[in-house]
């Protein structure tokens, strides 16, 4: 390994790269880019040591064999379904996430989608900013106490809204296949799929994306559902079937939906879930507080910089390469 090395950063969303130039000092030169594509950054990632990476992919075997000396690739997010992990197992390329910097902010953003659903705050503000002030055109509306709450997965974040909205009177179901008994201060219980489908009133979406959960939320799955369940959505996009949600919302079995993420994302300029009263949008900006950047910024870096260091990472998610990688760990 040459004494310093040559790190290339893909993308990225935020101003400074003072944290990035402050982790890898001494060890690497940051070379940062804002691509849209592995086609943008890959003629000057063919000799890097390490891709910090935010966005940009999908980082297919392809784009690993153009990387030869690359023995980290660090992804600033906690999903890593852009890059193909048995592949880089392959090539002895350590692939690395950030799972926490964001649980406190996306399990918020969960639980302000749930109510703003719940509450139709968007319907009214829209109204209001029209010259509108009128109850009736939002009925009806129902509390949240008593209601059944369902989180399909069951993760750090997931069992962040769990708490909150149990305080909220919410009875809280969740399904997971990974996950068995959970804490005792969690007032949830464990489920079935397709129970929790059937007695949902409002389902939180919080698995990771996989083979097995993309389209998971399909015709066959809407359904299942109770007529009037609200689906939100913070995780990916693909884990729900657009078209099929599209379906379930003209049909009026599913009362409205609140998504953070969406398939395809962006959504273009015409797109069926635009202009709708009963579906909420956001940018895919649950992930952002000022407190969460700073998080984001150190995590992928100090990943690389324990590589650079000839020390084993912290958060991997391809493990199997131990012992086989490019640095020698």
């Amino acid at each position: 390994m040459p004494q310093i090395a040559k790190v290339v950063l893909s993308d990225y969303v935020w101003e400074s790269l003072d944290v990035e130039h402050q982790t890898l000092a001494g060890l690497a030169s940051l070379v940062p880019f804002k691509a849209a594509a592995p086609a943008d950054f890959l003629p000057e990632a063919a000799d890097c040591d390490a891709l910090l990476n935010t966005y940009a992919g999908p980082i297919t075997a392809e784009v690993m064999a153009a990387m030869p000396r690359c023995k980290i690739i660090a992804r600033y997010g906690i999903g890593v379904d852009t890059i193909d992990l048995e592949a880089a197992t392959q090539a002895g390329i350590i692939v690395t996430n950030n799972p926490t910097y964001c649980v406190q902010e996306v399990a918020e953003h969960a639980c302000a989608l749930i109510l703003a659903a719940a509450r139709k705050v968007s319907f009214y503000d829209r109204r209001v900013r029209s010259g509108e002030w009128a109850v009736p055109p939002g009925k009806p509306m129902f509390r949240l106490a008593g209601k059944t709450l369902g989180l399909v997965g069951f993760g750090n974040i997931a069992r962040q809204v769990s708490r909150r909205m149990a305080a909220f009177g919410m009875r809280i179901l969740y399904a997971d296949p990974f996950v068995g008994n959970v804490e005792a201060d969690l007032k949830a219980e464990r489920v079935e799929f397709g129970d929790l489908l059937r007695d949902a009133d409002i389902i939180s979406l919080h698995p990771p994306l996989t083979a097995g959960t993309r389209g998971m939320f399909d015709d066959a799955a809407f359904a299942a559902i109770k007529p009037g369940t609200v689906l939100v959505n913070v995780a990916r996009g693909p884990i729900v079937d657009t078209a099929a949600l599209v379906r379930a919302l003209d049909s009026g079995r599913l009362a409205g939906c609140a998504l953070d993420t969406t398939d395809p994302e962006p959504l273009p300029e015409v797109h069926p879930l635009r202009g709708r009263d009963n579906v909420i949008l956001t940018p895919h900006v649950a992930w952002y507080s000022e407190e969460a950047l700073v998080g984001l910024q150190a995590g992928a870096p100090s990943e690389v910089a324990r590589v650079l260091r000839g020390e084993w990472p912290v958060n991997v998610v391809n493990p199997a390469v131990r012992g086989r990688s490019r640095s020698g760990l």
